[in-house]
């Protein structure tokens, strides 16, 4: 008895994950923070979708701000990648994106470091600038479209 090992713990079986919620027909599922999960896509359609779908007070902005960039810089390029909206002036590459969090929504200007003034937001990456919107902050609809006419003229990021 004096060779006896004590039992060594078994871990318990993995739980297996659980599959994402798939939406019913028609409706669209909000991730956290409540960022509409819309399929990724090329083109109006699919911000259109993502807009709509946005939650509250942060639909009329999502309009909004797709207006005044589609003024700002007339035949803007459109998609959907990661559950988010972008903006570019030629294909592949972009210069601005927005997403729904909890209590605002985040807009990113990828190239905002270069941009006079500089958008508020910094990022843990250099050339990223965050312009925060919550519901009730007075929007600057002039400077907001002033940083995208700038924006949209410097290189845009390859994603």
């Amino acid at each position: 008895m004096a060779d006896e090992k004590p039992p060594t713990a078994q871990k318990p079986p993995a739980r297996p994950r659980k599959p994402a919620p798939k939406p019913e027909p028609g409706k669209v599922v909000l991730l956290s923070g409540g960022n509409p999960q819309i399929a990724k896509g090329y083109g109006d359609a699919p911000v259109q979708a993502y807009i709509a779908a946005m939650p509250g007070w942060k639909s009329d902005l999502g309009r909004r701000l797709d207006a005044l960039i589609e003024r700002t810089v007339p035949g803007v390029s459109k998609a959907v990648k990661w559950n988010s909206p972008f903006y570019g002036v030629e294909s592949g590459s972009w210069f601005l994106s927005f997403h729904c969090m909890t209590k605002y929504i985040k807009v990113a200007f990828f190239k905002g470091a270069s941009l006079h003034p500089l958008p508020p937001g910094t990022s843990k990456q250099k050339d990223v600038r965050y312009l925060d919107i919550h519901e009730d902050d007075p929007f600057d609809e002039a400077q907001f479209a002033d940083w995208v006419k700038q924006a949209s003229q410097l290189p845009g990021e390859r994603m």
